[in-house]
């Protein structure tokens, strides 16, 4: 196999839903790229799934983001929601520990999609890099099924 594509690195899908630049999402630190590049889904069923293979990093407090360390090395952010932290976690159920190994498509979290409509607040996930300021969505404004490939960096 060509050394192209075994240095080939994309995001896929975190779950079955509708795939949205990260220019639109509703928050102007995510729609601005201060925190990376990266995509958003919506209309998901609440479960959400690694986009990439590696390591736990981090599982806020408020259960409402997750990191994970890339293979390579690089730092993915999956966040759920849009001002989801005042929950405290509530509507959030995580499914993997820090610093465990996880396979791409690995269970992370569940989102209870009805609490967080009750809140008014915008069950959007949001999957960012950090440490990367650009990347190419793959696909755009389209529906998605889990681990489409969706962003290439």
């Amino acid at each position: 196999m060509c050394s192209f594509f075994k240095n080939k690195k994309v995001l896929k899908a975190v779950a079955n839903g509708w795939v949205i630049p990260i220019e639109l999402v509703n928050d102007l630190v995510f729609s601005s790229k201060m925190m990376g590049d990266g995509f958003a889904i919506t209309n998901h069923d609440g479960m959400i799934y690694s986009p990439l293979e590696g390591v736990v990093d981090n599982i806020f407090p408020t259960l409402h983001a997750i990191t994970i360390k890339s293979k390579s090395g690089e730092l993915c952010l999956v966040h759920m929601g849009i001002d989801s932290v005042r929950l405290k976690g509530l509507p959030f159920s995580v499914k993997v520990k820090e610093r465990q190994y996880i396979k791409t498509g690995a269970p992370l979290a569940e989102m209870d999609i009805s609490i967080l409509k009750k809140e008014e607040i915008d069950p959007v996930v949001i999957v960012v890099l950090p440490e990367i300021e650009k990347g190419k969505l793959l696909v755009k404004e389209q529906e998605v099924v889990l681990q489409e490939e969706i962003f290439k960096f």
